[in-house]
């Protein structure tokens, strides 16, 4: 930096003088022994187009992921980091909630912000151009808004244009016919809404039951404008109404313009092929329609492409004849091969879900599959492409039980940019939970808790089922150790209130004794009744909070011996008052073990008369009380009327004994 700096308060001609006497080796026009240098023009490379986190990106991809920070989409905060899913929802809509907010600041007023600080100006910074019925626009305003994908100013401009009488040529008619066949003349949402996007995906594809294509409207009206008929104005209805589910209408459609001999494409084929379904009823007419369109493409000439690959496959998709669905499946593979049509992960995805049937007969395709697709990076080449992960873990588990399978498809998932196909949060929750499940039923303890450390609860939240799983594994491998942690995480997912679970966590602790000569397991005794007690009161704020949630007698029972357990005979007493107090409203009653280790504490404490309370709760509750009567006798040294009690309570016959 000094050497640039002094070079640049130099004269020229000084320049190669400086250089050499600092010992550099430099050479410039003025040095009279340098030979010539040949001419050679200097060329500036052609601009990359870069997206706004090219530069995130690969800075973090010196770093590689931190598994104990959240996404980047949160607030790296303790107080905004989501710790359950529904929480991770909220924040992010939350997030896109006030940049669509900041944006409607923006629109609203928009005289506040017509400064231009950037150069070369961005024009997603400048406000956009408002149109009204008034407003003075032409054939240029409309191509510009179609090309910007403006769809509501768009038909807004056009119906002013039609209301003015102003020509417009039969190209812009068609590219705006193919801009509202695509969005079915509904206002798409900003693509920079992605959480949002995700969402609105997902309910629409649970409600998606039948067509949602609007006859008679807009793009019907365009293309009847359209004279003479154009492949691509064809082209566009078709795809339009197959996408939006009018499916018969589409199909006629295409026959008519086979009639009319009107050359289409292939992405309009691949369309019609991927509604058979709704067009057919049996596998075999399904089959037989497929087979007819492969051949009119073929008749036409045309190439079949990836499009058309998998569209094929989702139509064998549907059969529910298993083996026509698989032979017809292992039918179409070497055909798209020869014909140089290289398969995606959409196309893997297709195949699994033929092949690994719920009701099906056993198939070990995937092995096949992650053979062919070991080590490789894909990138998106068909929408179904972000379906394969969650679907090949979900076969891993559910259909072959196979962790080593699981662990392949997991390596195939963290090569290169593979993790971007895993797809939305909601396929990444789905992937993790068959994933951690998987492993909890088939990995030693010890190996799951390693792998349940780096994914939670930053990358993936445990639902309640899969909690659940992870409990029973806890329990079979007599891990009590692990109980605190795992409880400590209920707390922060808000699984408190999920009696099945605050059930097995007790039962878990109660049954698997920790080794106290252990110098690891010392401290589980008192842990395990922190545990306990932090549920009791967490249970009590429930109740008062009216949440579906209650005390049952073995719940109290098993809180109280571990309590007593842990050396907290105080908050044992307080917790056995409650099930004295309560025992009209409480279900169940406590086990007769516990109400023993109460007892003996009491006999340790020195504190005969929540001795005598814990026997006559047994005796009115008809549970074993000889065994707590001469516990209490041989345990204390009793007054008289501590005496008369247990006499009135059990009688005088084991005093004979």
């Amino acid at each position: 930096m000094f050497l640039s700096r002094h070079l640049r308060l130099l004269p020229r001609a000084n320049i190669a003088r400086t250089l050499s006497s600092k010992g550099a080796h430099y050479t410039t026009a003025a040095s009279s022994n340098a030979a010539p240098a040949e001419d050679s023009s200097f060329e500036i490379p052609n601009r990359i187009e870069r997206s706004p986190t090219d530069i995130l990106q690969a800075l973090a991809g010196t770093v590689g992921r931190d598994h104990t920070a959240p996404h980047y989409k949160y607030h790296d905060d303790p107080f905004l980091i989501p710790m359950s899913n529904a929480a991770k929802r909220t924040y992010a809509m939350s997030k896109e909630s006030g940049r669509k907010a900041a944006k409607w600041i923006k629109e609203e007023h928009r005289e506040l912000f017509l400064h231009q600080e950037a150069q070369p100006a961005v024009e997603k910074f400048a406000p956009s151009m408002v149109y009204t019925e008034e407003s003075d626009v032409d054939e240029t305003s409309l191509r510009q808004l179609i090309a910007q994908s403006e769809l509501k100013d768009a038909v807004l401009v056009y119906n002013i244009l039609e209301k003015k009488g102003t020509p417009i040529s039969a190209d812009l008619k068609q590219s705006l016919l193919e801009l509202v066949c695509f969005y079915n003349n509904q206002e798409p949402l900003p693509e920079e809404y992605i959480e949002e996007r995700w969402f609105i995906q997902n309910n629409r594809r649970r409600d998606r039951h039948g067509k949602t294509w609007k006859d008679g409207d807009l793009a019907e009206k365009l293309y009847a404008e359209i004279e003479p008929k154009t492949p691509q104005s064809y082209a566009s209805l078709i795809r339009g109404m197959a996408k939006y589910l009018q499916c018969e209408r589409a199909y006629a459609l295409l026959q008519e313009a086979v009639e009319k001999q009107i050359q289409l494409d292939t992405n309009t084929y691949n369309s019609i092929i991927e509604i058979v379904s709704y067009l057919k009823d049996t596998a075999e007419q399904r089959w037989q329609l497929c087979t007819e369109l492969l051949q009119e493409m073929s008749q036409q000439k045309l190439r079949p492409n990836l499009g058309t690959l998998n569209a094929v496959l989702q139509c064998i998709s549907t059969f529910g004849n298993f083996k026509l669905a698989r032979s017809a499946a292992l039918q179409v593979l070497p055909e798209f091969k020869q014909l140089g049509v290289n398969p995606s992960l959409g196309t893997y995805y297709y195949l699994l879900i033929i092949f690994c049937r719920e009701r099906g007969p056993v198939s070990h395709v995937i092995v096949d599959i992650l053979n062919d697709i070991a080590g490789k990076e894909f990138q998106i080449e068909h929408p179904k492409d972000t379906y394969f992960f969650a679907t090949a873990m979900d076969v891993c588990r559910n259909h072959l039980n196979d962790k080593s399978l699981a662990k392949k498809v997991d390596e195939l998932l963290h090569t290169g940019k593979n993790y971007d196909l895993v797809g939305d949060s909601f396929k990444e929750s789905v992937y993790y939970r068959n994933y951690l499940a998987l492993l909890c039923q088939t990995e030693s303890i010890e190996d799951f808790m390693l792998t349940y450390d780096l994914l939670v609860p930053n990358i993936y939240i445990p639902e309640p089922g899969i909690m659940e799983e992870i409990l029973r594994a806890i329990e079979i491998n007599n891990a009590v150790e692990h109980v605190p942690r795992i409880w400590s995480d209920m707390v922060v997912f808000d699984h408190t209130h999920r009696e099945s679970l605050l059930l097995s966590v007790l039962r878990i602790m109660v049954d698997n004794k920790p080794y106290t000569e252990s110098p690891a397991q010392q401290q589980l005794p008192e842990q395990c009744a922190k545990v306990a007690l932090d549920m009791y009161e967490r249970v009590e704020e429930a109740i008062k909070r009216l949440r579906k949630v209650s005390f049952t007698g073995q719940m109290l029972g098993n809180i109280l011996t571990l309590l007593v357990r842990g050396g907290n005979f105080e908050k044992a007493c307080e917790v056995f008052a409650h099930i004295d107090k309560n025992q009209h409203r409480i279900p169940g009653t406590p086990s007769e073990s516990a109400l023993q280790e109460f007892v003996e504490a009491s006999v340790q404490e020195k504190s005969p008369s929540q001795a005598l309370v814990a026997l006559q709760y047994a005796v009115e509750n008809n549970m074993e009380s000889s065994a707590l009567a001469k516990r209490i006798h041989d345990g204390f040294t009793l007054n008289e009327t501590h005496l008369a009690k247990l006499k009135s309570l059990v009688g005088d016959s084991f005093l004979d004994k």
